[in-house]
């Protein structure tokens, strides 16, 4: 398996030593950035497998970064690396396409089990297969696409698993429970809140076909409704 190439930005220069040391120490591939813009510019300038952002940076703060990687390369996976535990600032970062949220402090161990956890969730998506005919779109899940006609969308890591997921049990529930844990890893309030907000996504993305519907199936799941 090639080397999995990590953009670390973290304004602490003694965390992010010692973060450096660690990952490169289990076979990752890092790049350390001392700021938000010198992370932009280092991202633009190279090509990375997956991203940990610090939230509170000078010059520009992890949310305004990941916002900029996301407009361009939505598939790219991030991890905010924070301090800040309120659950408003943890679903913003899930809002902007956040993979995990892990806040400080925390243990080297969790972070690498994290690290390990996103990057097989978005190797399982990019491994399928999988085309699906939905109305008059169609989902390339392999490459994260979504296309009506000549219009063509990008989807975040997080919005291609989940969308696969009701694709394979199209017409029929999806458990709320089974993609919690295989997106998202374990089950909790923000995990849950952090789905609806992905579901949300995806309504809007079919609002203007009538032939799909993504239904609530109360206490339950989902359920992706293809006429």
């Amino acid at each position: 398996m090639s080397q999995i190439s990590i953009l670390l930005a973290e304004d602490d220069n003694s965390l992010g030593m010692i973060l450096k040391a660690f990952l490169d120490a289990k076979g990752f591939s890092t790049t350390l950035c001392p700021n938000g813009q010198e992370a932009l510019d280092c991202f633009n300038s190279n090509e990375f497998d997956m991203c940990l952002f610090d939230v509170m940076m000078p010059v520009m703060d992890g949310f305004t970064l990941a916002k900029q990687i996301k407009s361009t390369h939505p598939s790219t996976p991030i991890i905010f690396l924070t301090a800040k535990k309120e659950q408003e600032d943890i679903l913003e970062g899930f809002s902007i396409g956040a993979d995990d949220y892990v806040t400080k402090p925390f243990s080297m161990d969790e972070l690498l089990a994290r690290i390990q956890a996103v990057h097989r969730r978005c190797s399982y998506v990019q491994s399928s297969p999988s085309i699906f005919r939905l109305g008059n779109f169609t989902f390339d899940s392999p490459r994260h696409v979504l296309t009506n006609g000549e219009e063509t969308k990008k989807l975040t890591a997080k919005e291609a698993e989940l969308l696969l997921m009701l694709c394979e049990n199209m017409n029929n529930t999806l458990e709320r429970s089974k993609a919690l844990r295989q997106i998202w890893d374990e089950e909790s309030y923000l995990n849950a809140r952090s789905m609806d907000v992905y579901i949300t996504k995806l309504r809007k993305y079919f609002k203007d076909d009538p032939n799909i519907d993504i239904q609530n199936v109360h206490g339950v799941g989902f359920k992706l409704v293809v006429k």
